[in-house]
């Protein structure tokens, strides 16, 4: 029986290890071979595009050069659409952070009539549809002068992304003890304070994850910016500006790949900066579910 179960052990090792290292290279070769394209000129791509490697004397940066050049001076202007998608996605983050705590712990901790069925009905509104959405959202808008203004579009992002944002944070401050909450209401802590500094610092796992979900959908959404921003091209976001070089005959594809890395980075790095708090905020509330 322990020969049986030392090899059932390590067979699983090593099966563990394989998949481990082909979901890595599935991950890895797409965004190793777009950052492969994006340092590689034009010709060398057009002579041999299947080519995975690159000698250092061919590499080049004017991909980049000329994706974050001022459009004034011939270039995409990535800058300005960089400074444009960070700031409609950090405000929708502190919009929808700043309503989805107090809903999700009054949900969640609060009792009232049809209680349990609200964090359901939360998450259905977000399966609907964006497209079903755009055209009334546009319409109010444009009647409210808030068309053609990022500030417009963060507030269309937040009414997409309170809903999910109740449910995850909902299930994690589940998991808190009423125990700490209680004794911080013997210590003569009001519900709001013991939210503000018992609740919150509790649950900034789970906060983080969420921002950071919220951040990525607000950075990579695409249809709201298109019917929003469009006669604005000044404020443009990457994802317009990314659009915008794939539609573009004269741009060669070395650019847009490298438009794609400058789109991709930012995100990468905000997950690999939290990944620990990430990891803890997705799974925290897992069992309250």
């Amino acid at each position: 029986m322990r020969s049986r179960a030392r090899a059932e052990e390590r067979i699983f090792g090593i099966l563990r290890w394989a998949v481990t290292a082909f979901l890595a290279l599935a991950a890895v070769l797409p965004f190793g071979y777009m950052l492969l394209l994006s340092v590689k000129p034009v010709d060398a791509l057009l002579l041999d595009p299947g080519r995975l490697w690159v000698s250092a004397r061919e590499l080049t940066a004017a991909t980049y050069e000329e994706v974050l050049r001022p459009t004034g001076e011939g270039g995409q202007g990535f800058v300005r659409m960089l400074a444009n998608s960070a700031a409609v996605s950090l405000g929708t983050v502190a919009l929808t952070l700043l309503a989805a705590v107090p809903g999700a712990y009054a949900v969640g901790r609060l009792r009232f009539f049809g209680g349990r069925h609200v964090s359901a009905l939360f998450l259905a509104v977000y399966l609907f549809p964006a497209t079903l959405l755009a055209v009334p959202l546009f319409v109010v808008f444009a009647r409210m002068g808030l068309h053609g203004s990022l500030a417009g579009l963060a507030v269309v992002y937040v009414a997409q992304t309170v809903p999910v944002s109740v449910y995850m944070l909902r299930n994690y401050f589940l998991t808190v003890p009423r125990a700490v909450e209680e004794a911080a209401a013997l210590d003569g802590c009001s519900r709001l304070r013991t939210v503000r500094t018992v609740v919150l610092p509790l649950a900034l796992p789970s906060l983080t994850a969420t921002g950071l979900y919220i951040f990525m959908i607000a950075w990579n959404e695409f249809l709201f910016a298109l019917l929003f921003l469009t006669a604005e091209p000044g404020k443009w976001t990457v994802s317009l500006g990314l659009q915008q070089l794939a539609g573009g005959v004269e741009v060669s594809k070395t650019v847009l790949m490298a438009g794609s890395v400058v789109l991709t980075v930012p995100v990468v790095l905000l997950f690999l900066a939290a990944e620990r708090l990430l990891a803890e905020g997705l799974t925290g509330g897992a069992d309250k579910a």
